[in-house]
């Protein structure tokens, strides 16, 4: 009986921090408890009733922000893939103004945290599963993807400048296809292959497309 009021009487200081806190604030905490709702009960489990369990709040506060839970885990889409990308343009920033290292910075970035983790892909797993049904979802899909995937061309370029934009572009289709399976395995089971391992057939890749011919032919 205690220990069912001290539960109460904590949710309902946790719903209280969350009415004081701002608009911006709050919508992000929502996104962050749909995040580890999705992560841990996929995308079946993810509901408004789960949601407001992992943020400590009632049905009321989230409607009162999102139209739905569908809403919400676009957001929480959108939100954890901006998270992705913001790491990853940190990691260019950091490499400095050379161009090559610009690139491997950001290729390199896909087996670091917060990219490689296991929890992430969970919630990516949740997100792709709805790919097919949810229109809105499979739109941030295809930008989160698509804006990824010219990012890594422009790093390309900039690297290699002899490398026609049609050829950049299969190169940066077929880096960002290697890096995800990698990166896939290394979450799903870390003992198939090391980090390093990766990174070293990433580089080996990374090389090649660098080191091809101006008219994008293949040395035989």
């Amino acid at each position: 009986m205690e220990q069912n009021s001290a539960i109460q009487a904590a949710k309902t200081q946790q719903r209280a921090r969350f009415v004081r806190e701002s608009p911006d604030v709050r919508k992000q905490a929502l996104i962050e408890a749909t995040a580890r709702c999705l992560a841990e009960k996929g995308a079946g489990g993810t509901s408004v009733r789960a949601i407001c369990a992992y943020a400590g709040v009632s049905a009321g506060l989230l409607t009162h922000y999102f139209d739905g839970v569908d809403a919400l885990i676009l957001a929480t889409y959108r939100d954890v893939g901006e998270k992705v990308a913001a790491a990853m343009e940190q990691a260019v920033a950091d490499a400095g103004p050379d161009p090559r290292a610009r690139l491997w910075a950001y290729l390199r970035s896909n087996f670091q945290p917060p990219v490689l983790d296991p929890n992430l892909l969970a919630t990516w797993i949740s997100f792709w599963s709805l790919n097919k049904t949810n229109p809105a979802i499979a739109a941030t899909h295809a930008q989160t993807y698509g804006g990824g995937r010219e990012r890594m061309e422009v790093l390309l370029r900039e690297a290699a400048p002899q490398i026609p934009r049609p050829a950049a572009r299969i190169a940066a289709i077929g880096l960002t296809a290697m890096i995800d399976g990698l990166w896939l395995e290394l979450c799903l089971d870390s003992s198939t292959f090391t980090i390093d391992e990766a990174l070293g057939m990433i580089e080996e890749a990374m090389n090649y497309v660098l080191q091809k011919p101006r008219d994008g032919s293949v040395d035989q």
